[in-house]
């Protein structure tokens, strides 16, 4: 049965979803389960540490973004080759990318690995993704309680309130005390927030609470507001903020095509040459992406090709939405322009479609969001073809769930 779903589900994105072609295609030898020996002793690698914040956790500034690993192999591979850090959170992969990290650090010693696990507030407004009057927080600690079912764990090293997109959500004063309870609990060691959009504002409101520990932020070299951000992270990491930074590689691919690859490289060497980052949680889903990523604490020089590699002068986006969401006043069906942005990079950069129709169904989207409109209003600060992004990746909200797993 399984081998005729995985069969039809092939099939499907091949003839009847031509858009999203080999996106599916992963082929085992891709996840490297028959290098795993490889791992088996640590190689003599050269590590940089970084203490993050106020925690006293020492890390290295390599660590593991986990939400698009399905391979429990190179999960254990990456924790043996040195990582520490493991970031998941409740939402991934319905709950199997907890199940699975718990599968892997069942037996290994508690003080060998760092765990962040996410929980959202919800529900939260459809078009914006802000927190409302119904948001309700009796949700989070039942949330949790999941997460640390799935781990198999009495505690997360660090538990954030995740996706917080206005800097009044969050100092969410109703879910700041269920950050806090679990603290005191000890079901959290420390507590932290998440933001993908309008960062710097988020980060100096957390700093105001004086109740996060850990700041986990969109952070690359495709930020259009780079010195702002950078200055903000300046702040929170003198005030005791550990600081970490996520979607390091801005989108993987500057083409849906995948012919015109990021310099994977160059984009997370960019991000650690900021001292204020603690570590980094770049997603990798290979061995060799793996090694790549590691490689990066040999040097953290950008060579001159490096730099150019990087397009800096470049406005373009690539794959990446920064979520600046300057887009949402102007669309006239008030489409969640940016989240939908966010699940065609999941699909065509990350190459998890499964994400992507998660994030596409949350919303109640019509078949065509963009059938009513003849001409795109819509003017993209990274100069995306919003309408044709949108008509593409919806077209995702009609498949089943189990059609991704």
């Amino acid at each position: 049965m399984v081998e005729k779903k995985n069969i039809k589900r092939r099939n499907f994105i091949k003839l009847g979803l031509t858009g999203l072609a080999g996106i599916g295609a992963a082929p085992a030898v891709l996840k490297g389960k028959d290098k795993v020996s490889v791992y088996a002793q640590k190689k003599d690698r050269k590590f940089i540490y970084r203490t993050l914040g106020k925690t006293g956790i020492k890390l290295p500034i390599v660590n593991m973004g986990v939400m698009n690993a399905d391979n429990p192999n190179l999960v254990a591979a990456a924790l043996d080759a040195g990582i520490v850090y493991l970031d998941t959170a409740w939402g991934y992969q319905r709950g199997r990318n907890e199940e699975m990290i718990g599968s892997v650090i069942k037996g290994r010693p508690r003080d060998s690995y760092v765990i962040g696990t996410k929980v959202p507030g919800m529900p939260r407004e459809r078009k914006t993704g802000y927190l409302t009057a119904e948001t309700d927080p009796k949700n989070f600690p039942k949330l949790f309680d999941e997460c640390l079912k799935r781990l198999g764990l009495e505690y997360v090293d660090i538990l954030y309130l995740h996706n917080i997109k206005r800097g009044r959500d969050a100092q969410f004063e109703p879910l700041l005390k269920a950050l806090e309870k679990e603290k005191k609990r000890g079901r959290a060691k420390f507590i932290g927030v998440t933001a993908h959009t309008h960062e710097p504002e988020v980060i100096r409101a957390a700093l105001e609470t004086e109740v996060y520990d850990v700041f986990l932020t969109g952070y690359n070299f495709k930020k259009d507001y780079q010195e702002e951000l950078k200055a903000a992270v300046a702040e929170a990491a003198e005030a005791g903020l550990g600081i970490v930074a996520m979607k390091t590689q801005a989108g993987v691919y500057w083409d849906r095509e995948k012919t015109d690859p990021i310099n994977m490289k160059a984009a997370l060497k960019w991000v650690l040459n900021d001292p204020n980052i603690h570590t980094a949680i770049p997603g990798f889903t290979t061995f060799d992406q793996m090694e790549l990523d590691l490689s990066v604490m040999e040097d953290l020089t950008l060579t001159a090709q490096e730099i150019k590699d990087l397009r800096l002068e470049t406005k373009t986006g690539g794959l990446y939405c920064q979520q600046c969401e300057q887009c949402l006043p102007q669309c006239k069906q008030s489409l969640p322009i940016p989240d939908l942005m966010r699940s065609y990079m999941y699909a065509y950069g990350y190459n998890n479609l499964e994400a992507a129709h998660e994030l596409v169904t949350s919303f109640d989207l019509p078949d065509n969001p963009c059938g009513d409109c003849s001409d795109c209003v819509v003017s993209c600060a990274k100069e995306f073809n919003v309408k044709e992004r949108i008509t593409d990746i919806s077209r995702l909200k009609n498949l089943p769930a189990d059609f991704f797993v």
